[in-house]
């Protein structure tokens, strides 16, 4: 083969690389546009948001944590139930509806009745971003309905499975009237039973307005929550809902809050 035919090949390759890699890089750019939404933290809402509070805590001005909890009602939501009873705290529950709602509805009655914050966690915990809008519209309106049928009031609060969400899954909430939200902090429980482990977690990562995400449905979760609400409480933080920790801020359809 002659030396420029040789010379020509590689700059040939080369070229065809750079256009690749060129298209791979406008098309990841493409997409991360696509994939975005609105968002903001609960202090920023707070923030922009003016009037007073109704209720007892000031976010504004007490060092405020919200305590979350997923993927119930289950068998052990009573007793967690009876720990925040006992403490006078109330919790935010994304409730789940295929094997909770469903097997568990006087579960969910209580939860209600006793004044804690309920939000949407899908029907079937699948992610929401990786099926199309119909499924994933009917994931939510579903656990809207059966919520309201137990409680009597569709949430306005969801919490995406494992916190994948997209533009298209903000346009869904938003037509459902439900805020999304996030969390700052996780004990990763579904990993380990280990209640002092749990606890430890939580504390390592828990700031000022931020979000807990706990599973009140494994082992080790609920004999961890009254040595974490101690903790906090002698680091000098308010216990809160959701809702509390944005307030005067109400939760906007389709927004993603994430502290």
């Amino acid at each position: 083969m002659p030396l420029r035919a040789r010379i020509r090949r590689p700059r040939t390759l080369i070229a065809l690389a750079t256009a690749v890699v060129l298209t791979v890089a406008v098309a990841l750019i493409v997409a991360l546009t696509v994939t975005t939404y609105d968002h903001t933290s609960p202090r920023a809402a707070r923030g922009k948001a003016s009037g007073s509070v109704a209720g007892p805590v000031d976010c504004r001005k007490a060092k405020c944590v919200a305590l979350t909890f997923d993927g119930g009602p289950s068998l052990t939501t009573p007793e967690l139930l009876g720990i925040l009873k006992q403490q006078h705290l109330h919790a935010t529950f994304f409730v789940q509806g295929r094997g909770h709602i469903a097997k568990y509805p006087e579960i969910l009655r209580r939860i209600a009745d006793e004044g804690h914050e309920i939000g949407n966690h899908t029907w079937t915990h699948p992610v929401l971003t990786q099926i199309d809008a119909d499924d994933a519209r009917a994931e939510l309106t579903h656990t809207q309905d059966a919520i309201e049928k137990v409680t009597g009031t569709k949430p306005v609060l969801m919490r995406p499975p494992q916190g994948r969400t997209s533009r298209k899954v903000a346009k869904i909430c938003k037509d459902l009237g439900l805020a999304q939200v996030l969390w700052s902090v996780t004990a990763k429980d579904y990993e380990t039973t280990d209640t002092a482990l749990i606890t430890e977690r939580v504390l390592e990562q828990t700031h000022r307005d931020g979000i807990i995400l706990l599973h009140d449905l494994h082992k080790g979760t609920v004999p961890a929550v009254p040595g974490i609400i101690k903790a906090l409480e002698d680091r000098g933080y308010t216990i809160v809902t959701v809702s509390q920790l944005l307030a005067p801020a109400r939760p906007e359809p389709g927004m993603v809050y994430r502290p």
